[in-house]
């Protein structure tokens, strides 16, 4: 009864603790970080408020009130009506004036302050992308810390093998006492390197639930599927042009564009009418003005808004240079590391094809002697540090391979 108690206890708690470690792929980690990372929310607000303001882009200038006494005298006693039945003299005057915009100016202010948030949208996603790279460089070096940990529980094994069965053997004079040291040392730095490869995989672990915005010391746990792309194919311009850093350019080159058309505008006169109503004393009549009235920007009047749209020409010139520039650095990029993951692909291949297989069939050679007392601890230790170190460069080369690759992607914006 009791054994049955402890079975279910055991399988309870291993259910609970895959609950916690419930696996989660690099897809569902970039989502999370599209939605919940600080940065995406920035941009986000920075967005809705460039939006905000554009609707009061077709706004009216304020009419403008006035209030007061209108060609009075200043001897209150003329303000009365005369004996001989003159009016008085004076009067209190109430004003309203409105200018009116032009359509031209609403409609040119409309356009520049309803584009100025697609330059914000392509920055969010250039950053998004920049978080990416991160979360997806973190998660492959998750998966070859796992790799490597692995590695060394099977090293693990084999030295504690090897030292149970060098203390039978030079219990019966068939072995050397150096070669039992020799072992166990390894089998200390096999601990040690483990302890620091869990420290590793603790600090990725953090990183990604900082990415993702979440408890840092959070349980979390990836699977170990990771997949070498194939990018031999030559990269056409468009696709550098639908890059999000420089499709920002060309929308800040169209905001600037229609910047332009504002300052342009400012060269257009403007009306506006003008209504004043008096009130007569001393039997004076009520009387009125009714004005239209017209601003006339010309000589000095002009001058800043001819002068900004000059720098706003120089402006477009500099960001055309500024997307050459980066047209021109992510091509080179991209060739550069498009050789280097191939080179890195074929040295990668090399190791699975011939040079792990030869060490891996050479350390079983050699092990086998070694059980049937042909060959020596040393001998085996030797076979065994060649075999273990050339697996841990081989994960090293997998690791720079799966860098690359990021690299690449994260210059091409692959999701």
């Amino acid at each position: 009864m009791k054994t049955v108690i402890i079975t279910m206890i055991l399988i309870i708690s291993s259910a609970i603790a895959a609950d916690a470690q419930q696996l989660i792929s690099l897809k569902d980690i970039l989502r999370i970080i599209d939605t919940a990372n600080p940065t995406a929310q920035m941009y986000e607000a920075e967005i809705r408020s460039l939006d905000a303001a554009s609707k009061g882009a077709k706004n009216w200038m304020p009419t403008e009130f006035g209030t007061g006494l209108w060609m009075t005298p200043y001897n209150a006693g003329l303000w009365k009506k005369g004996a001989n039945g003159a009016t008085g003299m004076g009067q209190y005057m109430l004003s309203v004036q409105q200018m009116i915009p032009g359509k031209r100016k609403q409609y040119a202010a409309a356009a520049y302050m309803e584009a100025m948030s697609a330059p914000e949208k392509e920055r969010k996603n250039f950053a998004l992308n920049d978080l990416h790279a991160e979360a997806k460089k973190d998660y492959y070096d998750w998966i070859i810390l796992k790799k490597r940990l692995a590695t060394l529980d099977e090293n693990e094994r084999l030295l504690d093998f090897m030292i149970k069965n060098a203390e039978i053997r030079f219990k019966n004079g068939l072995d050397k006492l150096n070669a039992y040291y020799k072992a166990k040392a390894q089998l200390g730095n096999i601990l040690n390197m483990k302890e620091g490869i869990k420290n590793e995989i603790n600090q990725t672990r953090i990183r990604l639930n900082t990415l993702m915005n979440r408890n840092k010391l959070e349980p979390l746990a990836i699977d170990s599927v990771y997949s070498i792309n194939v990018y031999d194919e030559p990269v056409d311009s468009n696709a550098l042009n639908a890059k999000s850093n420089i499709s920002a350019i060309d929308k800040d080159m169209q905001v600037t564009r229609l910047q332009q058309d504002v300052e342009r505008a400012k060269e257009l006169p403007e009306y506006g009418v003008k209504y004043d109503h008096m009130f007569g004393f001393g039997g004076l009549p009520m009387q009125y003005t009714l004005m239209g009235m017209v601003k006339i920007p010309i000589g000095r009047a002009n001058r800043a808004a001819k002068a900004n749209v000059e720098s706003l020409k120089w402006k477009t010139e500099a960001l055309l240079q500024q997307k050459q520039l980066l047209l021109n650095e992510a091509s080179g990029m991209i060739t550069a590391i498009t050789a280097n993951i191939n080179s890195k692909k074929r040295q990668v291949k090399l190791f699975e094809d011939n040079i792990l297989p030869s060490l891996r069939k050479n350390y079983e050679v050699i092990q086998l002697g070694y059980q049937q007392n042909t060959e020596q601890l040393f001998t085996l230790l030797d076979a065994w540090n060649t075999l273990n170190e050339t697996q841990t460069e081989y994960l090293s080369q997998v690791q720079q391979l799966l860098g690359m690759q990021v690299e690449l992607e994260k210059i091409l914006e692959v999701k």
